[in-house]
């Protein structure tokens, strides 16, 4: 089972290494979208494309070992997940 869990960890960093600019490219276009979405208040779309953001900056830390920056994100995903949870339990 520890083999399985290092072969899939192996293969997802070598994806992530081999897609890391367009996934920043994406993260970048994702936070743009948010940004837009928050001054427009555009209720929930801010949190849709802020959690994919946070996802992929938590992916490209856990690459480059960057521990605050992962653990930030990891914040930030479990805020953006409350926020849709609670919206969708809010909505009539």
């Amino acid at each position: 089972m520890r083999r399985d869990r290092h072969a899939f960890s192996g293969r997802l960093a070598n994806w992530l290494e081999r897609h890391e600019q367009n996934l920043k490219w994406s993260a970048l276009a994702l936070g743009i979208a948010s940004t837009v979405a928050i001054v427009q208040n555009w209720q929930p779309w801010p949190m849709v494309f802020g959690l994919p953001f946070c996802l992929i900056w938590v992916l490209c830390a856990w690459l480059r070992t960057e521990r605050q920056l992962k653990y930030i994100n990891l914040l930030f995903t479990a805020l953006y997940v409350y926020g849709l949870l609670r919206w969708l339990a809010l909505q009539p």
